[in-house]
């Protein structure tokens, strides 16, 4: 049994694409998302086979989610595209396969075949795909946010996830803070917390080798001895 996720901004073609999945009885579509962040949340709590994504999606193209799934979490993934340029480039950096819109349902099935086959893409090579992440996504008040990177102060691990602060806005996200410290500029101060060094206004060092840093907006960040010179170095601070 195959079990797949659909993702595409657009209700008819996921609609489409579910009626040509039913004629395969050993596939079951464990949901469908409108847009990529619910995507990336439905990954991490559903662990799909595969994702059927829709490349062209707007503020978060399906490009730039794949970057945001953790290696360990991430599923096979058919993108599903109207525009050969961007198929050729998914299919060339080794996707596990790719459709182009509107979906025939031949192509399909030889792609379900391949599936089953049990053939899996190389997972180092999406790294290659995805660009540097832009935006975080974050859930906030039962409001879906993104928050840009320039106007994130520091992330922290916390017991309901990982929260993200900016200056004015703050929200919880499915990110990892492992990964944002990989695909992001953000620089790890203390085993639980990242920081924007652009948003640090003062360091206040401490008897026992740590120290706090103080945001621009005035909120503390704690650092450890671990990662102090690190900081300094960063800094330029000798």
């Amino acid at each position: 049994m195959l079990n797949a996720l659909i993702i595409d901004d657009e209700a008819l073609a996921r609609e489409e694409l579910k009626a040509l999945l039913a004629e395969h009885p050993d596939v079951e579509v464990m949901g469908e998302c409108g847009n990529a962040i619910e995507g990336l949340a439905a990954i991490h709590r559903l662990h799909p086979d595969v994702v059927f994504l829709d490349i062209q999606m707007p503020r978060v193209s399906g490009l730039e989610m794949v970057g945001m799934i953790a290696a360990e979490a991430l599923p096979q993934i058919v993108f599903v595209t109207a525009y050969d340029e961007h198929a050729l480039k998914a299919f060339e950096e080794h996707a596990a396969d790719y459709l182009l819109k509107p979906i025939d349902p031949q192509r399909l099935a030889k792609t379900l075949d391949w599936l089953r086959s049990g053939a899996r893409a190389a997972p180092t090579s999406m790294e290659a795909l995805t660009p540097a992440l832009r935006h975080i996504p974050c859930v906030a008040l039962n409001r879906i946010v993104l928050l840009g990177l320039d106007e994130v102060e520091f992330v922290h691990t916390e017991l309901s996830g990982v929260r993200v602060v900016g200056s004015t806005r703050q929200g919880i996200t499915e990110l990892t803070l492992k990964m944002l410290q990989e695909r992001t500029p953000l620089l790890r101060c203390h085993r639980q917390y990242l920081v924007n060094l652009d948003h640090v206004a003062e360091i206040v060092l401490q008897d026992n080798g740590a120290a706090d840093i103080s945001t621009r907006s005035g909120q503390k960040v704690p650092v450890s001895r671990r990662y102090l010179r690190e900081l300094k170095d960063r800094l330029l601070i000798g």
